[in-house]
């Protein structure tokens, strides 16, 4: 089957299309036949080599994908051939065919496009997981999004509102902060120009701040903590290695939570199934009705060229690897 090479770690420039063996369904899983696959940060981190598949999982890129299903796998119920489906992967989505398992599935909405489901399902697991369950986020609440026109912050930006809570986003230019605010951003703070930290005090604090940065923002996040607030780190764009002031985080009551979702379990508690299942019952009613919708910036079938787009800084919200 054609497929996308990493033709040794580097720059986008390593990528190009090739040909991989053909997969098959084993127990429990099902093939799908790609349409198209989003491009996350992740993929470019992997590409680099500096983010290495977990055990088992495909060399591959590709951490979503939208299609139909091609092949059953034993033990498979609740599915059938034909069905119009997109999915959380471990990877192989930048690949015609990938075999994944049932429980990392989700029905593509009637009247949604195909190719645009595929910018769904990991920003779907990621800002469910960590904002509903993990941060509890409710409404009358004031969630902090870092990289508000980021794939993961246009989405974050839409449950939250359809939660009824409040939305504050931090980027660096006046077109992705208008963008921002057309999907509900409530506060739009240029993160080049404005102290976020200031911003939020004047708001009384964020009970909730989703963090792509780590390192870089750990004290001035702690600050930026309304009382009894959470912190929830996705991300380590900033660096690894920060200094944590205790007594600031004791003084708000606050917790730090850090999470990842490629390396969870495919079953069992915490698992990749329960997170879909989760966003299956909870957020895929607000995608049927338009209340999400998913934020493409743009559909293009060389992934070097995809994976330069997702760097850019003119980029807002998903970037798609076309098969079709």
């Amino acid at each position: 089957m054609r497929a996308v090479r990493v033709n040794g770690f580097g720059g986008p420039e390593v990528l190009t299309w090739g040909e991989a063996p053909d997969v098959t369904p084993g127990h429990g899983e099902v093939l799908i036949e790609v349409a198209a696959a989003g491009v996350n940060r992740a993929d470019l981190l992997q590409r680099q080599g500096n983010y290495p598949p977990p055990p088992g999982a495909s060399e591959t890129l590709g951490l979503e994908c939208s299609g139909v299903i091609a092949e059953l796998g034993d033990g498979v119920t609740g599915w059938s051939v034909g069905d119009r489906v997109c999915a959380l992967l471990s990877g192989g989505g930048y690949a015609e065919r990938v075999a994944v398992p049932a429980g990392q599935l989700l029905p593509v909405p009637e009247g949604l496009d195909l190719a645009a489901a595929a910018g769904l399902p990991e920003v779907a697991a990621t800002v469910y997981s960590n904002l509903v369950s993990t941060a509890g986020l409710r409404a009358g609440q004031l969630l902090l999004v870092h990289g508000g026109g980021s794939g993961i912050g246009t989405h974050a930006i839409q449950l939250a509102k359809a939660l009824g809570a409040r939305v504050a986003v931090t980027a660096g230019s006046a077109g992705k902060l208008a963008r921002c605010v057309e999907l509900g951003a409530d506060i739009a703070i240029d993160y080049k120009n404005q102290d976020f930290v200031e911003v939020l005090r004047e708001h009384g604090g964020a009970d909730v701040i989703l963090d792509n940065m780590g390192a870089a923002y750990l004290p001035r996040n702690v600050e930026a903590l309304a009382p009894h607030g959470h912190l929830v780190v996705i991300g380590m764009q900033g660096g690894v290695n920060a200094e944590l002031n205790l007594g600031a985080l004791l003084r708000k009551w606050g917790t730090i939570h850090a999470t990842n979702l490629r390396g969870r379990p495919a079953t069992g508690p915490g698992s990749k199934a329960e997170v879909i299942a989760g966003v299956r019952e909870r957020v895929w009613p607000l995608v049927a009705a338009g209340a999400i919708v998913p934020v493409i910036h743009a559909e293009v079938s060389d992934p070097a060229e995809a994976h330069r787009l997702l760097d850019g800084a003119d980029t807002v919200g998903k970037v798609l690897l076309t098969l079709g």
